[in-house]
């Protein structure tokens, strides 16, 4: 398999996952609304992101590459803020 392929393949491996879940964090319950996705599709997702990272990790051991490095929304901010918290007087 010829490198570029592989590469096209990896790109597209890692922006099927990162979709995924970005999915999944967006229509998280919160705030007690009713989850929006059936049971089978929550299944349906998670089945794709193991297939993926299967994937991800036959071409890593395969053609010798760099395994993909996760990524938490968390680490892409590009700046921090503290919260303050007041605590309000007893009544």
């Amino acid at each position: 398999m010829d490198m570029e392929v592989v590469s096209k393949e990896q790109r597209i491996l890692r922006q099927m996952h990162k979709t995924l879940g970005n999915i999944v964090r967006d229509i998280s319950i919160t705030g007690g609304r009713p989850n929006p996705l059936t049971n089978d599709t929550m299944q349906d997702i998670k089945v794709s992101l193991g297939l993926i990272s299967e994937r991800e990790q036959e071409l890593t051991g395969k053609f010798n590459i760099e395994p993909p490095k996760p990524q938490s929304a968390e680490s892409k901010q590009t700046g921090s803020s503290t919260l303050n918290f007041v605590k309000l007087p007893k009544r």
